[in-house]
């Protein structure tokens, strides 16, 4: 499958799955750094994508992508092969039907690079490619999307690899050439479970409430609250002999020691700035999943893999477990989408119950 990839200087060959921001991001990256690029989307965005291209902004500088090639079905995407590496980065709750659709091809499917949110997924395609031809991977640059195949870079931090790979050495030069800044980890889990709890910040609760991550943190009890399920998770990883690693641009470690150690008067504004010098006034991605009612929540990959988790180990998780219910609670229309729209005391009295 790898035609010369291992000679020096010589350039890898990537199938990028979706052209969502993070697909986007980097598939147009390694483009605009000479890498062969293959995009796969669904045929109607992929004939839109081939009319109008792709275009990636960075700073006020706003760079087509060269030679995009966008394939409209696996068959045809895999007709541009043989790929050394492709990049996995679309949602959590599309992980098995991805799988499913690669089940004709899995000996063609090349090792995967791995950046989705969650600690579960790199289990579930080495469970279905092999356990050498997965990468686990987590971006912690900030990215936007304004259209399909149309991202701005928000802020700029980098990209975690985990594990050991042929390959690992000429991907690392690859995003570096790029300028995805990559960082390397000797523990996958770690890892990906450090970036887990970045996104554990406000957004299970932002898209309950309807309030941005700054509100959030700005109501005392909510604040108790997210520091209750952070608490939570942290222990999880402490059963699982877990440490907490920083990632690229990203003080995770600070952030342990802060929920950790510090009392609520001093971690509350540590943590506030943290969150809006991150998202600002932007709403999470849970929020906009269950807005867009899609019908489908990444929620019970996140807080929902802690409760999982904390029952294996015998870390007991109410908080992660009441968010998880409730966010999918709403997502699947039990419950109204306006059911606790900024109704915080009565939120936070069900909170109290689950205790």
């Amino acid at each position: 499958m790898i035609d010369k990839a291992g000679e020096e200087g010589a350039k890898l060959r990537f199938l990028i799955f979706g052209a969502g921001a993070i697909g986007t991001y980097i598939g147009g990256s390694l483009a605009l750094a000479g890498e062969k690029v293959v995009f796969l989307e669904r045929p109607e965005v992929a004939e839109e994508l081939r009319q109008r291209g792709l275009r990636l902004q960075i700073g006020t500088d706003t760079h087509p992508v060269p030679n995009a090639i966008v394939a409209g079905s696996i068959e045809t995407a895999l007709q541009h092969g043989p790929f050394d590496l492709a990049v996995l980065a679309v949602k959590s709750y599309d992980t098995q039907s991805t799988l499913a659709g690669w089940q004709p091809y899995l000996a063609q499917i090349p090792t995967v690079l791995c950046l989705q949110n969650g600690v579960e997924n790199e289990p579930a395609l080495a469970a279905a490619l092999g356990e050498g031809r997965v990468i686990a991977g987590s971006v912690t640059s900030a990215v936007g999307r304004r259209d399909a195949g149309d991202v701005i870079l928000e802020r700029f931090r980098g990209i975690g690899i985990a594990g050991q790979h042929p390959l690992m050495d000429q991907l690392a030069a690859a995003l570096q050439n790029a300028g995805l800044n990559p960082r390397r980890y000797p523990n996958a889990a770690s890892m990906k479970w450090s970036k887990m709890l970045t996104n554990l910040l406000a957004n299970a609760s932002s898209a309950i409430l309807n309030m941005t991550p700054g509100e959030v943190f700005a109501h005392p009890g909510l604040f108790k609250m997210e520091m209750r399920q952070l608490c939570e998770t942290l222990a999880v990883m402490s059963a699982l002999g877990l440490d907490v690693v920083d990632l690229p641009g990203t003080p995770v470690r600070l952030m342990a020691w802060v929920v950790r150690t510090l009392p609520a008067s001093m971690a509350r504004p540590l943590l506030a700035k943290a969150v809006g010098s991150g998202r600002g006034a932007k709403m999470p991605s849970f929020y906009l999943d269950l807005r867009a009612g899609r019908g489908k929540s990444e929620v019970d990959f996140l807080n929902g893999a802690v409760v999982r988790f904390g029952a294996k180990v015998g870390v007991p998780t109410p908080v992660n477990a009441l968010l998880t219910q409730t966010l999918l609670a709403l997502t699947r229309g039990d419950l109204p989408v306006e059911t606790f729209d900024h109704q915080v005391e009565r939120f936070l009295e069900l909170e109290a119950k689950s205790k």
